[in-house]
């Protein structure tokens, strides 16, 4: 988005988001499978204070899991790097879309592209998982599914996530 003039940041907000954004940019740079980094600010554009933006070097019709697993733990990156360098009780709300864009990479990897070994080659996601249509055929879909599988495809997107931040991690304390 256009780059907010009117919005004055605080000289800690402007901290803040410097280390939030530098998180997700060292993870990018560290990540194997993540795309280059092509622009890094700390200039409020549209809803976000700071943006670390990543383009791949060539049209890309899919993504392996290697990929996948790298957008996972560079959405970490920015609440781990805030973590790290302020404590855990002063990490902000900063992160809350990278939380949920990081959700919905892994629901996606589990439900609907089969890359989990104990749930295997499956879908579980329903054929209008868009959130386009009536709310009672998506519900009646999930239904379907046993409380343990549900559970099963809880676990392994936690697993997912948590595995992605621990890289995450792990790169932001040695870089």
């Amino acid at each position: 988005g256009a780059e907010r003039r009117s919005m004055i940041m605080s000289d800690e907000d402007k901290k803040l988001t410097a280390y939030h954004e530098a998180g997700h940019a060292i993870v990018g740079i560290y990540s194997e499978g993540s795309d280059p980094i092509h622009k890094a600010t700390i200039m409020p554009r549209g809803r976000a204070l700071g943006m670390v933006m990543r383009l791949p070097t060539e049209d890309q019709l899919s993504k392996t899991r290697q990929e996948l697993e790298a957008e996972l733990a560079v959405c970490a990156g920015g609440r781990i790097a805030e973590e790290l360098i302020f404590g855990k009780t002063h990490v902000t709300t900063g992160a809350s879309s990278d939380i949920e864009q990081a959700t919905k990479i892994a629901r996606k990897m589990i439900i609907e592209w089969g890359m989990s070994d104990k749930l295997g080659f499956l879908s579980y996601s329903s054929p209008d998982a868009d959130g386009e249509s009536f709310l009672g055929r998506r519900m009646s879909r999930n239904e379907a599914l046993s409380n343990d599988v549900k559970l099963l495809i809880d676990e392994e997107i936690k697993k997912l996530v948590d595995t992605a931040y621990k890289k995450a991690t792990k790169i932001l304390k040695d870089h």
